[in-house]
């Protein structure tokens, strides 16, 4: 495939992510506690394990900007610049180092630091959630974190898990297709 095919194969894949993290943050599985669940954490480390460090980071600001500008792709179907600077914006900014660390090793055989640096970019995520929410909120740390982060944790990192594994086969059936690139 030739460098033109493969720029625009590149943003076409770049794009579809983006779509892809935007509906996937917007379904919402209620549960018994109150806090509905999002594959919010699942989209976005799929993306950087697909797309690699650079267009998983790409799709990944494409998908803040375009919530950002107002169109409801954040979840709960909220958008604007005021989610990302409110009480949970902090794991919106995650989300880039969450992708780009998803994508880090994308092509490397290693499946042990591909998911240790998918489980470092959901913490580094969670921290700077963490953090925003404290701050705004005015709350310890300690406190914030049992509200905004401690309840979604495990399906967070079960969620690292099955991107990894699914990012495989969608890696596999492109690579058939004739994209075969290295991220």
């Amino acid at each position: 495939m030739n460098k033109s095919k493969l720029l625009i194969m590149d943003i076409v894949f770049a794009g579809m992510f983006s779509a892809v993290i935007s509906v996937l943050s917007v379904i919402a599985f209620p549960t018994p506690f109150g806090i509905p669940i999002t594959l919010q954490t699942f989209a976005i480390a799929l993306c950087g394990y697909v797309l690699g460090w650079k267009l998983g980071l790409l799709s990944t600001a494409v998908y803040i900007l375009v919530g950002t500008i107002g169109l409801p792709v954040f979840a709960g179907f909220s958008a604007g610049i005021g989610v990302l600077f409110g009480m949970t914006g902090g794991f919106i900014w995650g989300f880039l180092f969450l992708a780009a660390l998803c994508g880090l090793q994308a092509d490397s055989a290693n499946r042990f630091i591909k998911i240790a640096l998918g489980l470092l970019g959901l913490i580094i995520c969670h921290i700077l959630g963490i953090i925003q929410f404290s701050l705004i909120a005015s709350t310890s740390i300690i406190k914030s974190f049992f509200i905004v982060s401690s309840s979604f944790l495990i399906k967070d990192i079960i969620s690292i898990f099955g991107a990894y594994f699914v990012s495989i086969a969608i890696k596999r059936a492109v690579t058939k297709l004739g994209y075969n690139r290295n991220v």
